[in-house]
């Protein structure tokens, strides 16, 4: 017969749950390996890398504290982490901020990128929407950049990101959500909508962007 009120002796002793001191964020650091990371930088993009190369490295030292090199042999800057790096994700900012650098943005925009956690990279090409050939490609291009690159900038103002016509290739950089707003307007333009259809829809973003702020 099962007895329908067992005792406390018979019940399993429920334990504490363990108490463990706070992890130091330097135990285990020297042990730990240091990581490198090799960024390509493209032929046309070597003069400029000499030209703000103080304006590089310095931030990548500095904030970040890794160590950096260039290697002139392999075209390529190096990066590694080191005992003053503190963030985990540091290598990774860095990866991305001469990447930035080497696809065509201003060392002021791509800083952004190391400061803010939010900032992405994205890449696409207009082959990527619609298959354009001679002129049609052409027009396509000047559409996206407008007279003086008048469409390019408002873009950017709107969605609040900063965009780089590479011949076919566009880059953007912003949050995810800035992000899709200007790649939305591109693709927009490439499909062959007039930019003034494409300023009132960014008119529009843009009031709601402000309103959500507010």
């Amino acid at each position: 017969m099962i007895d329908s009120n067992p005792t406390s002796a018979t019940l399993p002793q429920v334990s504490s749950a363990p108490t463990f001191p706070p992890v130091s964020s330097n135990v285990g650091r020297s042990n730990l390996k240091s990581e490198m990371r090799r960024i390509a930088i493209p032929p046309h993009r070597m003069t400029p890398l000499k030209k703000e190369w103080v304006n590089i490295f310095g931030p990548m030292t500095e904030i970040l504290g890794l160590q950096v090199r260039m290697n002139v042999q392999r075209r390529c800057v190096e990066a590694r982490t080191s005992k003053h790096t503190k963030e985990i994700g540091a290598l990774q900012k860095g990866a991305d901020f001469v990447k930035a650098f080497a696809l065509g943005f201003d060392v002021q925009d791509a800083i952004a990128l190391l400061r803010l956690d939010d900032l992405y990279l994205d890449s696409f090409e207009i082959k990527d929407v619609k298959t354009l050939q001679g002129d049609h490609l052409s027009r396509a291009i000047g559409r996206i950049a407008g007279h003086d690159g008048k469409t390019k900038f408002t873009i950017e103002n709107s969605s609040r990101t900063r965009i780089v016509l590479a011949d076919t290739k566009i880059h953007i950089m912003g949050s995810f959500q800035n992000i899709k707003i200007a790649r939305d307007a591109i693709v927009s333009l490439i499909l062959g909508s007039p930019p003034g259809k494409v300023y009132a829809g960014l008119r529009t973003v843009s009031s709601r962007m402000k309103q959500r702020a507010l």
